[in-house]
């Protein structure tokens, strides 16, 4: 919202003149007063009411005396003396938003980038922002593209991509640099969208992709890496302990054959070195007799 000039009337004004006219027209129309009185009347009436204002409750008025600057009014009802007072202009002092991008700006590293963002900025000095710059709010959005393809310029993209908050305050101090003279601040400046060329986001995504079955595959050797340790360990100590072993052939066997119908199939060299040949008799056995193949005692 830009700073505006308000209509001529204003509620107050057109009913004080409308009211002080019908006055006139009655006490002339009943003889009272001349033609020439009701004239003098009229231009009294004109004149009072062009002197009343309203400003909003966010809004200053900028009043003029012959061209000089004399004050600020409102917010609310205020009086000026006309023709010698002249209303510049209502300059609102609520947050304001505004809209930004760079198009096809070129980073450190020479790719083009479109970036939109969005800065939040106040009037807190109605004085300065009337009498130091003409339109603040355009002059806002040309000294925030341009601050923003400046820093576009000075980081690469990945800088850009991953550093958006650090982005936006470096931008922020730009703008208040400008600004802070005009008697204007700019509050919050955000990052809204990031958008890089479609051949450069797909190449990004298949370096990320093969990025991760790197590590996928790094993850990979190093848990067999550490298995084979493991197992290096196993054995050793099943080396120097045989009962052990013997005991974990069994448990293997065991969690084999839990189930009905599994079927485990084992190194010969296991069956002899871990004596799973007559183990294997015995679970077989025992199953049998289960079932009821085997004549009971």
């Amino acid at each position: 919202m830009k700073a505006v000039r308000k209509k001529l009337w204003n509620p107050i004004s057109a009913t004080v003149m409308l009211t002080a006219s019908v006055i006139c027209f009655a006490l002339y129309y009943l003889d009272i007063i001349n033609i020439q009185s009701l004239a003098l009347l009229l231009l009294v009436s004109l004149f009072i009411s062009r002197s009343i204002h309203i400003a909003d409750q966010w809004e200053k008025a900028v009043v003029l005396r012959m061209g000089k600057f004399k004050s600020l009014k409102g917010p609310g009802i205020f009086f000026i003396i006309p023709i010698i007072d002249q209303i510049d202009k209502y300059i609102d002092q609520r947050v304001r938003v505004t809209d930004f991008k760079a198009e096809q700006t070129l980073t450190k590293d020479t790719v083009p980038v479109n970036v939109d963002a969005v800065v939040y900025w106040t009037v807190w000095d109605v004085e300065k922002a009337a009498l130091e710059v003409q339109e603040y709010e355009r002059a806002i959005f040309y000294i925030a593209q341009t601050g923003l393809r400046d820093i576009i310029g000075k980081h690469e993209l990945a800088d850009i991509l991953q550093e958006r908050e650090k982005i936006a305050l470096d931008l922020q101090k730009v703008l208040d640099h400008n600004t802070n003279p005009w008697g204007i601040t700019c509050q919050t400046v955000g990052i809204k969208d990031i958008i890089i060329p479609q051949v450069l986001a797909d190449a990004m995504s298949k370096e990320a992709q093969a990025e991760r079955e790197r590590r996928a595959r790094v993850i990979l050797g190093t848990a067999e890496t550490e298995i084979a340790h493991k197992f290096s360990e196993a054995s050793e100590r099943y080396k120097k302990n045989p009962v052990a072993l013997h005991l974990r052939g069994m448990n293997m066997l065991f969690e084999g054959l839990k189930e009905k119908g599994s079927m485990v199939i084992v190194p010969s060299s296991a069956l002899d070195s871990m004596n799973l040949g007559a183990l294997g008799g015995l679970v077989s056995l025992a199953q049998d007799s289960e079932e009821g193949l085997l004549p009971k005692e």
